[in-house]
């Protein structure tokens, strides 16, 4: 069913739903196959060896005006504190700090990175979670329970390996049609058109501009035209393989890799993971070093990072009485470059009501890291020259469940895939003291990392 923005009726629609949530058995394979079990189109979620997969689709949660709605986005997540949830012994297990939710429904989402643009959330309608150690199996239904446990069965005997429907890796290989080996690039602006949308944004960051413009988040997209289906769950695996430090994702026809943690809760603690600032890797440990000493001595990659930091701690702090910001970033080293991270942690304030991850994220979203500062000047800009809607390319992606935990990612690293086609996206953080030819060339390092796992010649 599908529930709109009013809170009222979504709460009582929710309300009809009834959960159910049992440990598994231990499986032959130890852990799960996530993707397996998610099929060839469920949702997936995986982040530090655990994770959810998800089929059917139980509930939509409709946000008609996208998360600029704040009494949308908090009624979607009262009518998910609706849903009975009978956990059949299950316990609240670890608290999933390294990206995984608890055993239960949760809702999943790939929101736009336009906050005004509509978007859902999806409860599925069976859900299997590991934990790490433990595997879990959730259904949510409003009158079928007999369809989605035989449901509940094909998603198990996926996870665990065997041929039903969307069957295990054993399984799939033996299923999977011939991958396509043929592949067509096409960059939606040439490499010239693009060093002079550099170009021209520095200088009107200079001008000091309509809107104070001081940094632009601006995005490059390649399209891939393949001979065949390009296939997901291999897509998926890939990515799980290559970034095995990332939060890998499918939701509907977006899919990625993503370094960068938006915002996590789990009770009244609150975390954000923020990037800006990028060095390649060279493949040599002294040269790496070399690399990362610049790269943290750079005056424009610490005035970037510096821009993301400050407005997430002035967005974060009004929902906290305890925030902790470090004062200087650390390295985060990934396959092919490094960024800047710095690691937010905070407490929110016991005085008000907690506010849920879905909610955080609407009062976070979009970050100087995806968009630029301030905001609406950087959005506007970007408007007016990308020359593309960015769908859920850098906006919100992730997971929220009844209790108001979550982990939402920055859907960055990321693609659209549709049939024989996809779109690629990268971005950059365009300052004032920014050169078009370096700026170009990290988006091709960037853009590697989802062209290692989509074109397979």
């Amino acid at each position: 069913m599908t529930i709109l923005a009013d809170p009222t009726r979504a709460a009582q629609l929710a309300a009809r739903l009834r959960t159910r949530t049992r440990r598994l058995p231990p499986l032959p394979a130890g852990a799960p196959d996530l993707v397996a079990a998610a099929g060839t189109d469920g949702p997936v979620w995986m982040a530090g060896g655990r994770g959810v997969a998800g089929r059917g689709v139980a509930l939509r949660l409709a946000l008609p005006a996208g998360l600029a709605d704040r009494k949308a986005v908090a009624g979607a997540a009262e009518a998910l504190a609706c849903l009975h949830w009978e956990p059949a012994g299950a316990t609240d297990g670890p608290d999933g700090g390294c990206g995984g939710p608890r055993p239960g429904p949760v809702a999943l989402g790939a929101l736009p990175f336009d906050r005004h643009a509509p978007a859902e959330l999806v409860v599925p309608r069976v859900l299997l979670t590991w934990d790490g150690e433990q595997a879990w199996v959730t259904t949510t239904t409003a009158g079928d329970p007999a369809g989605a446990e035989r449901l509940a069965a094909d998603v198990v005997a996926a996870a665990a390996g065997g041929s039903a429907p969307g069957g295990g890796a054993a399984g799939r290989a033996a299923a999977r049609q011939p991958a396509p080996d043929g592949f067509e690039l096409r960059s939606a602006r040439s490499h010239e058109e693009w060093r002079g949308l550099v170009a021209a944004a520095v200088s009107r960051i200079r001008d000091g501009g309509p809107g104070g413009l001081r940094k632009v988040v601006l995005a490059r997209r390649v399209d891939v035209a393949a001979n065949g289906p390009l296939p997901t769950d291999q897509i998926l695996e890939r990515l799980a393989a290559l970034y095995p430090t990332c939060m890998v994702f499918r939701v509907g026809k977006f899919l990625g890799a993503s370094p960068e943690l938006l915002v996590r809760r789990r009770g009244p603690a609150v975390a954000s993971h923020p990037l800006a600032g990028t060095v390649a890797r060279s493949g040599s440990a002294a040269a790496d070093r070399s690399l990362v000493d610049g790269l943290m001595a750079s005056a424009k990659d610490r005035a970037e990072h510096a821009f993301v930091i400050d407005e997430l701690r002035a967005r974060l702090a009004p929902w906290c009485e305890e925030l902790h910001v470090p004062e200087r970033p650390s390295v985060l080293e990934l396959r092919n470059v490094s960024h800047l991270e710095t690691r937010v942690s905070g407490r929110l304030r016991s005085d008000l009501d907690r506010p849920s991850a879905l909610e955080l994220v609407a009062a976070l979203h979009p970050t100087p890291a995806v968009a630029g500062t301030p905001a609406d000047a950087a959005c506007a800009y970007l408007r007016e020259v990308e020359g593309f809607d960015r769908g859920p390319y850098a906006g919100p992606v992730g997971w929220v469940d009844p209790s108001g935990d979550g982990d939402w990612a920055l859907g960055i690293r990321s693609a659209v895939v549709d049939g024989t086609r996809a779109e690629l996206y990268a971005g950059v953080g365009v300052v004032a003291g920014s050169d078009p030819d370096a700026e170009l060339a990290e988006t091709q390092l960037k853009l590697q990392a989802l062209l290692a796992a989509v074109v397979r010649p």
